[in-house]
């Protein structure tokens, strides 16, 4: 009896001693991306710490979550990742992260300082990409596939596009900030022509790409890295991105450490380990994404990922003030407004 309960005291102390890593980021990230390598490596570094992924909706949606979660004084992540550059002055204005030391995180040095595109110091990218669209060669006429974006308005493409939700979505949120970069004040009048020829606005990027490759609409609002994507996976060069005018919307993906964690030295490793060129040479082939360390190098067949010519952006902090104009503004065109 009395070995029984040594052994069940040493168990709950083992429990209690446990540590873990809680991580948001969003269900691509999970399902297609690196969080099972990053996982391992993080607790090969780290015996006895748990990383914990969760991720249950897209980007703007684990976001609202973990601002709700603060809040309210709820437990929440330590850290979170899958910030759209855009997105930043939400963060901010919620005050969801701490500042990070860059004296912790090593591999810092490593990522060229164009790319770090929160200057408070709150937010570190990790992968880099551009939002535009991608359409199926076998389903699509020629004579069809889009060369700008007033063409995604003809007629013949009535029910063919399948696009995102910027409310829910950092790539829907990509193309509509393309729209108003694009067309300035006249973006709502293109939208409203432009939803006839919508089959489908979904919550996430990944319900929308499910419906692609499934065949029930022909062009799909994703990556330019995607022609590259159907070639390195299937031998293929069906599913081809393109450039609308050789414009695509620029987006950075960042990560920062929350401000409640508890657990400040392993976040801060987790984000080095995360910039590390073992898990960043990982990024062109499971986030099919362009990395953001230098010394990174790219995959054969990532010659068919495309590089606009005129890469599109907007000031983050434009879209911080604007951005729920802009949302409500969208909605209404939603319901005929």
């Amino acid at each position: 009896m009395r070995t029984l309960w040594v052994l069940v005291l040493v168990a709950l102390a083992v429990v209690a001693g446990a540590r873990e890593l809680v991580v948001y980021t969003y269900d691509s990230f999970v399902s297609w991306g690196p969080a099972l390598a990053i996982k391992e490596r993080f607790e090969a570094l780290f015996p006895g710490v748990t990383l914990r992924w969760v991720a249950v909706g897209d980007s703007s949606e684990m976001l609202s979550r973990l601002i709700a979660e603060l809040q309210l004084g709820l437990p929440t992540a330590d850290v979170f990742l899958g910030l759209a550059d855009v997105e930043l002055p939400r963060a901010l204005a919620h005050n969801v992260f701490q500042p990070y030391d860059p004296q912790r995180i090593p591999n810092l040095a490593d990522v060229p300082a164009e790319l770090i595109f929160d200057p408070t110091g709150h937010v570190l990218p990790y992968d880099h990409g551009y939002v535009t669209f991608v359409y199926d060669s076998e389903l699509l006429p020629e004579e069809l596939v889009p060369q700008g974006l007033e063409d995604l308005l003809r007629p013949e493409l009535r029910g063919k596009i399948i696009v995102t939700d910027p409310r829910t979505s950092s790539p829907g949120l990509s193309f509509l900030l393309w729209t108003i970069a694009h067309f300035g004040e006249g973006w709502p009048d293109y939208w409203r022509k432009l939803l006839p020829n919508l089959l489908a606005i979904t919550k996430g990027w990944s319900e929308a790409y499910d419906m692609f490759l499934a065949g029930e609409a022909p062009i799909v609002l994703s990556y330019s890295t995607d022609t590259a994507y159907s070639y390195i996976e299937h031998g293929s060069l069906r599913y081809r991105a393109i450039t609308l005018g050789g414009e695509a919307f620029r987006q950075v993906e960042g990560m920062g450490i929350v401000r409640n964690t508890k657990e400040l030295e392993l976040a801060h490793a987790f984000l080095n380990l995360v910039l590390s060129l073992e898990i960043q040479e990982l990024m062109p082939t499971t986030q099919w994404m362009f990395p953001v360390n230098a010394r990174a190098k790219l995959p054969p067949g990532y010659e068919y990922a495309l590089i606009p010519e005129k890469p599109v952006s907007l000031d983050p902090m434009l879209v911080g003030e604007k951005l729920e104009e802009w949302l409500n503004q969208w909605q209404k065109l939603l319901i005929g407004g």
